[in-house]
């Protein structure tokens, strides 16, 4: 009878620890299938959802802004008179409200063909415009065609910087009505680590007409914090913008045939060709060349070795400029012209 007590009571513990096996090997097969989504346009955690892409005011009353923190891709524009525009790109997180909103221009077309058919939100544009908008590879959702729900007014704000866009309703109409957006793709750049050619900097200046863009490497965040006409570049949450890649790309600024409402010139920024420019991360400038065929293509950079310039994950700025930027070296000695 002892033997037999033994003998059930050895299988008994067989079978809890074989059991217990099986449970640790199910817990670290379903730990090792957990997949972390990497958004593609900024490399940064999180989804590549439907692209939207959305105009924001940037003259001194626009600020502070709202909601571009979350977004993946900013660019700066430059719009009549030589001031500057946002247009940014929305995948990976949406945040409820954006803005303050403002109109489009002939540039976005060009340069938002290379994400595919994006969810474009504007407050609205010139008459002339309009169809050229229309016959673009671009869900239109401008606020001339949507109700005061989804572009409303913040009443803290005095016209025309008080439009603010309230992008969970907007996205809840695009999947209501199942209109043809596409999500992130790859647009040419990619992420890595640093190449070793970088030229070390601690702030770097940005010009247009009559606007200007600082920014200032934090090695505590690991990013560029902004600053706007000499303001330190902060949203309604009081955050200051910093993004940890800083695209600096040269292009040629020529007139439109396209005018604001009171006769100014629209100028048209040429984002297809190929260019120079500068890609800063980690606290380096990396002197590099743009290559975009054509417009349906995304941009790629590369150094002077012909290798491609990897991008820092995270929230990517895109300054469109005719000039070159003024760089701040941490060593005084340091050659400008070993960033130029």
């Amino acid at each position: 009878m002892r033997s037999r007590f033994f003998l059930f009571s050895g299988i008994a513990i067989l079978s809890l620890t074989l059991a217990s096996c099986s449970t640790v090997s199910t817990s670290i097969g379903h730990f090792k299938a957990k997949h972390v989504e990497t958004n593609l346009l900024s490399g940064r955690e999180g989804v590549n959802g439907k692209v939207l892409a959305v105009k924001i005011d940037d003259t001194n009353m626009a600020h502070p802004q709202i909601g571009i923190e979350d977004a993946d891709v900013v660019y700066i524009e430059q719009v009549e008179g030589g001031l500057t525009r946002l247009a940014a790109v929305f995948s990976s997180k949406l945040p409820t409200e954006i803005g303050p909103i403002r109109s489009a221009r002939i540039s976005d077309i060009e340069i938002l063909s290379q994400y595919g058919r994006v969810a474009f939100a504007y407050s609205g544009a010139q008459k002339k415009l309009l169809p050229v908008i229309a016959a673009a590879n671009l869900q239109n959702l401008g606020a001339q065609a949507q109700p005061p729900t989804i572009y409303t007014r913040d009443p803290t704000r005095v016209n025309p910087y008080s439009m603010v866009l309230r992008a969970d309703l907007l996205m809840a109409k695009i999947i209501e009505k199942g209109y043809h957006v596409d999500p992130a793709k790859t647009v040419g750049w990619s992420f890595g680590k640093a190449p070793s050619s970088g030229v070390a900097i601690t702030s770097v200046t940005m010009h247009w007409p009559a606007a200007r863009y600082g920014a200032e490497w934090s090695p505590s965040d690991k990013c560029w914090n902004l600053f706007h006409n000499s303001n330190p570049d902060v949203v309604r949450t009081g955050k200051q913008l910093c993004p940890t890649t800083l695209v600096i790309q040269l292009v040629a600024i020529s007139d439109s045939e396209y005018y604001d409402k009171v006769g100014g010139v629209t100028p048209f920024s040429n984002t297809v060709g190929s260019g120079s420019g500068f890609i800063l991360r980690d606290g380096q400038s990396f002197a590099g060349t743009w290559v975009r065929s054509n417009a349906d293509v995304g941009t790629t950079w590369r150094d002077a070795q012909g290798a491609p310039i990897l991008f820092a994950p995270g929230q990517i700025w895109v300054a469109l400029t005719a000039k070159a930027p003024d760089f701040t070296h941490p060593n005084p000695q340091a050659s400008a012209s070993a960033t130029k």
